[in-house]
């Protein structure tokens, strides 16, 4: 039985999903293959994302012969056979190139693929190669210099996923409209989020689900659980997850661990994304401990990545031990105060340009404006050297915008800040002397948690 993923495969442009940030209708992608000027080119990226997909679609839009091979199967002799053929065919009347997809191209060696370059030079074939390596390191350089066009394949979105599945839900000659099979909106978004990027991986599961329900049964997330051998847990479209991300963020600032490990032991039993939760804590270490303990950034970036190593369930060891990490570590958010204070005032005031002495003087001509001339280099006085560094307008006005706590590794940063500004130095460590100001803008990722 062929495999909904295999029989669902859109045979037009109009009907492909996903890649809009090279392929939409106007774009120079779209208008090569609807001019029938579309030249070879390399599709790298996760498996799932449409490469096959558009590689058929193109060849039939071209309307020229084509031939699919895959590089795990078919050697040096099947290839020089078929361009042979090609050659032939194109020094005839017919006088068309062969169009040539290649799947895993990656996986031929250097004799293989260099196998191609004299059918791609004299234009005897139009090549696409697809790879989920970067062919950058995985194709040979004689190769990349003869296919102009190189195009990264994204995952698709759980907004392409959606559509793709609703598509095959109603399509009557393909998929299962003629079922009228009923759905929730939140099983549909559980399985295009759950299908990790992967066009096969939702379709298929679909079908699974499909093939072996009851007849009269709906599509819930009870049952994509099931097929996805996932716990539906606390899923009610991502809305359960982001507020116990809000209380896992707030327990660590509020160096509550006990609280902490509470909220990831919910997340993980709910079936949250490993990766959702790690950059979730990125953000933890860089703006709530800081500059407290600014190696906490590192140590909690090497979790993360331990953790998408090993997986489910052993990488929740590990992210528990950044989480206790950070909420028993000494707390401060004033590098993430002095950036925003820094972008309300680029935003609202009119800010000098950099001072002469601090512009690039390295390209010929920057001295005889003046650019480099009285800089000080500190490494020459010790490491230190006053001189002015603000814009001059930010400068008289004495613009400060860190304020180091006494808090843990930030206080020696204090101490010596103060050192070397002298009474300056002072006003820079009193930690509530100077507030950020009402108006400062929140970052986007983090605003719901503040």
């Amino acid at each position: 039985m062929i495999p909904l993923s295999t029989r669902m495969r859109p045979k037009t442009l109009e009907k492909f999903v996903g890649q809009e940030h090279f392929l939409s209708k106007g774009s120079l992608f779209y208008n090569a293959i609807k001019n029938k000027n579309f030249s070879s080119a390399i599709f790298y990226g996760h498996s799932g994302t449409g490469k096959t997909t558009l590689a058929r679609i193109i060849a039939t839009e071209m309307d020229q012969d084509f031939v699919e091979i895959n590089a795990s199967s078919t050697g040096i002799k099947e290839l020089k056979s078929l361009l042979a053929d090609a050659d032939t065919n194109f020094h005839s009347l017919i006088g068309k190139p062969l169009f040539l997809y290649i799947d895993e191209f990656h996986r031929w060696n250097k004799l293989q693929q260099d196998s191609l370059l004299k059918a791609l030079e004299e234009g005897i074939v139009k090549f696409i190669g697809s790879t989920t390596e970067n062919p950058f390191f995985s194709i040979n350089n004689a190769v990349l210099s003869r296919v102009r066009n190189i195009y990264e394949f994204k995952q698709l979105s759980i907004e392409n996923l959606e559509t793709i599945v609703l598509n095959c839900l109603n399509d009557k000659d393909k998929g299962f409209g003629n079922l009228q099979i009923e759905y929730s909106d939140d099983a549909i978004h559980m399985l295009a989020e759950y299908s990790n990027g992967d066009a096969r991986v939702a379709l298929d599961t679909l079908g699974f689900i499909v093939d072996n329900m009851p007849d009269g049964d709906s599509l819930t997330m009870d049952k994509v659980g099931e097929a996805l051998q996932r716990k539906v847990g606390f899923y009610h479209r991502g809305d359960d997850r982001y507020d116990l991300l809000s209380a896992l963020q707030k327990s660590v600032r509020g160096s509550d661990p006990d609280a902490a490990i509470h909220y990831l032991a919910r997340l993980v039993d709910g079936g949250a994304d490993l990766m959702m939760i790690g950059r979730r804590l990125l953000v933890m270490a860089a703006e709530d401990v800081g500059m407290a303990y600014p190696g906490a950034i590192s140590v909690v970036t090497n979790c993360v990545q331990a953790a998408q190593m090993v997986g489910f369930p052993e990488a929740s060891l590990i992210l528990a031990e950044a989480v206790i990490l950070m909420a028993s570590s000494p707390k401060s958010n004033k590098s993430y105060e002095a950036l925003q204070g820094a972008m309300n005032d680029i935003r609202h005031k009119k800010i000098d340009p950099v001072p002469d002495h601090l512009r690039d003087s390295h390209y010929k001509g920057a001295r005889d404006k003046g650019y480099g001339k009285d800089y000080l280099y500190p490494h020459a006085y010790g490491g230190y050297v006053e001189q002015q560094y603000l814009p001059d307008n930010l400068f008289e006005e004495n613009v400060r915008y860190y304020h180091p706590t006494d808090n843990g590794s930030e206080r020696s940063f204090a101490a010596y800040l103060k050192s070397i500004h002298g009474e300056a130095g002072e006003e820079i460590t009193q930690n509530n002397q100077i507030r950020v100001k009402d108006e400062h803008k929140i970052s986007k990722d983090v605003k719901d948690d503040l």
